[in-house]
Order: C-alpha cells, then structure tokens, then sequence
C-alpha cells in the first residue's frame, strides 16, 4: 500500500513557526516516527509552498496511490485549482490540519478542498496525520 503525505505553504517551518499553534516537531522528526508506526505501508513525503508544484504532484501519484493526506495549510482556503486537482484523480485523499481551522479566523474556517475529501482531521495536532493514515489503510 502507498500512502502520500502532501503539506503545502510554510508547513516546513513546522517546529519553528508559532510552535504555541503548530508544536516544536519538525516534520521530518515526525515522518520518522510515523514510519515505524505503519512499517507495512509505504509512506512518502512531499512539502512545497508552490501551489503548481502540489498540483502536479497530485495528477502524477492520483491514478496509482492508495491515498493522499493533504494538509494545504493556507491554500485550503484560497485554492479552487488544488480542489479541483482533488476532483480530477481516483486516488481517496483526507484534509489533515494541525491545528483546529474552525477555531481559529474566520477565513479559515472555509475549505474549498473538504468537499473533494474522503474526510477531515484537524485540531489534533501531528497525531491527525497518524490518524488520516489509519483510515486509509482501513
């Protein structure tokens, strides 16, 4: 089973930006960690603050991947082009977000991309991602 974890703009600050909202762990650390959690699966990696690069990502692994973990960080609120993206392949995706969006600005609590998702995590910190995994390997 191949599983992909995609994390948009400035999520590679994780451990450094604002860690009262986002924790002190890279992410990278926790990628390691999740990988001797689910040893079975084949887990990848992909972080870009580009929103063509993600796109592209997704068209790329859509057709053949068992799942997709997206945490867009603030293009989940901006981006029709990555939902759509969302909408074009066959490969199951769920929104993942660290912290809780619905708690937070009011802009945030908008997702253009939740619609194209199998389901949404957030406010559970790093643990969503665990969680996001767990159900897509069912």
């Amino acid at each position: 089973m191949k599983i992909i974890i995609i994390n948009g703009p400035n999520l590679n600050l994780l451990g450094k930006r604002e860690p009262e909202i986002y924790g002190s762990k890279s992410f990278e650390d926790y990628f390691g960690e999740l990988k001797t959690v689910f040893p079975a699966i084949e887990l990848e990696y992909f972080q870009s603050n580009h929103e063509g690069e993600i796109i592209d990502k997704i068209h790329e692994i859509g057709f053949s991947y068992d799942g997709i973990i997206l945490n867009a960080g603030g293009l989940t609120h901006t981006s029709v082009a990555l939902a759509d993206a969302l909408g074009g392949v066959k490969t199951p995706a769920v929104e993942v977000h660290i912290s809780n969006i619905h708690a937070r600005e009011e802009f945030r609590k908008h997702s253009y991309l939740t619609p194209k998702c199998k389901g949404l995590i957030c406010g559970l910190g790093l643990k969503g991602y665990e969680l996001a995994v767990s159900y897509l390997v069912g």
